[in-house]
């Protein structure tokens, strides 16, 4: 599996963590499972690209108030800035359908 990111998130699991992690911190309820973090790679080489492919495919309705150039740029420079949580046991699937800031 191809990663794009910085050192710090050479592992895959790592990567596709970060994906989840900015989503969780930017209030999107959005969850990336290994599968589909693989087929958006197999979408676009280009990780702004693959997060268009999938606000487009799977949030289009975002895109009434939002760009996705603009959305995608925002969420990946959060990505790029991650920091890896030190325990792997956090499970983001089940902080997606938490409310943040509640």
């Amino acid at each position: 599996m191809m990663n794009d990111l910085p050192p710090g998130l050479v592992d895959a699991a790592d990567a596709h963590d970060a994906y989840n992690a900015v989503f969780y911190e930017l209030g999107l309820r959005w969850h990336w499972d290994r599968d589909l973090y693989q087929a958006l790679q197999h979408a676009s080489r280009d990780p702004l690209g693959r997060i268009c492919h999938y606000i487009e495919n799977w949030q289009p309705h975002l895109l009434k108030a939002y760009d996705a150039q603009a959305l995608a740029t925002t969420i990946y420079q959060r990505v790029l800035a991650h920091k890896p949580c030190a325990h792997r046991s956090f499970d983001w699937s089940a902080a997606a359908t938490c409310e943040v800031g509640v």
